[in-house]
């Protein structure tokens, strides 16, 4: 015969406390004294019981997960990113329930997808969100923070990197290494980041004097980058440098000029990514870049989102916090 299922009753029993006592030992954040709590972990663990986390829900009337929005396009940093955010909800007690997107159509479906979880949260750290799809998350009373994005005409919790200040610094570096003509990479214009770093880019430039500088787009990928530059250069001049909306298109640029083209960067020409990835800094690459302080936009994702949780009325928040400008061995020395 199936063995019954140990309960909180079966464990208070035993423990000679109260249910309550034995609900307050397995939820986070409530008081029991040291005794109690030994007791009954003891009593708990002996008679193998395992609180049931759907009749927890029914209790404090949240799921203990929070989606979390992962682009198909994703960044190389996102997997490290996605583990942190891991444990950082862990610490709270909940759950991750991962979403992939493959494109922005098709995010009106996935948010249907979501509804039916009723989720306690929402961490977007790759999608495009406007007014109205931020509209439906206050509809279904479901807060949302975005990773490293943000849309100026609404009020949303965001947390992300300063790619104004970023993006600045490696074209000051450029730019006093003397060189005259750029060509810019951007990522996806369905991308919210790839077209802010773009903006920045080209208005910046634009400051220091240099004029309509061309664009070409892949989609955040080592191939896409090497794809669009090989179309690129068989019709125009090499440019002096390249800034690339992502360090994987960086090291896509630089493999794609040293096979097909015979340019050594930096030698004869520099590049420039973003993000700080790992394999930026392998021995072939050593490209300078910027390194987004991701513990720091991780944890600060979790703290506002569960702020909002227990709080929901509480007013949207903008975290910026700054990248570390990372200078490599890709831009030519004047």
């Amino acid at each position: 015969m199936k063995q019954k299922r140990v309960t909180s009753y079966d464990v208070a029993r035993v423990a000679g406390v109260s249910q309550s006592a034995v609900s307050r030992v397995f939820r986070p954040g409530f008081s029991v004294s040291k005794k109690t709590r030994e007791k009954v972990i003891a009593t708990a663990n002996e008679m193998g019981y395992r609180p049931n986390a759907i009749a927890r829900m029914l209790i404090t009337k949240q799921s203990g997960m929070v989606a979390v929005i992962l682009s198909s396009q994703a960044n190389l940093n996102y997997p490290e990113v996605l583990s942190e955010l891991n444990r950082e909800l862990a610490l709270h007690n909940k759950r991750v329930l991962l979403f992939t997107l493959d494109n922005a159509e098709e995010l009106d479906e996935l948010l249907e997808n979501i509804w039916t979880f009723q989720v306690d949260g929402v961490i977007a750290l790759a999608a495009h969100f406007d007014s109205k799809s931020l509209n439906l998350f206050a509809k279904h009373s479901t807060p949302i923070v975005l990773y490293n994005r943000h849309v100026p005409e609404s009020n949303a919790n965001t947390v992300c990197c300063n790619h104004d200040k970023g993006i600045k610094q490696l074209i000051d570096l450029l730019h006093e290494a003397n060189h005259k003509s750029y060509l810019i990479i951007s990522g996806p214009t369905d991308s919210d980041v790839a077209n802010e770093r773009r903006e920045i880019a080209e208005n910046y430039l634009q400051t220091l004097g240099v004029k309509d500088t061309p664009v070409i787009y892949g989609d955040y990928g080592y191939k896409s980058a090497r794809d669009a530059l090989k179309k690129w250069l068989k019709k125009h001049p090499k440019p002096d440098a390249i800034i690339c909306s992502n360090d994987a298109m960086a090291i896509g640029v630089i493999d794609e000029l040293k096979e097909n083209f015979c340019i050594k960067v930096p030698d004869d020409m520099s590049v420039v990514g973003f993000d700080g990835i790992n394999a930026s800094s392998w021995y072939n690459y050593q490209i300078t870049t910027v390194q987004q302080p991701m513990k720091q936009l991780t944890k600060a994702a979790v703290d506002i989102l569960m702020e909002r949780i227990e709080n929901p009325q509480a007013a949207a928040e903008v975290r910026v916090f700054t990248g570390s400008l990372i200078e490599g061995n890709s831009i030519k020395k004047s």
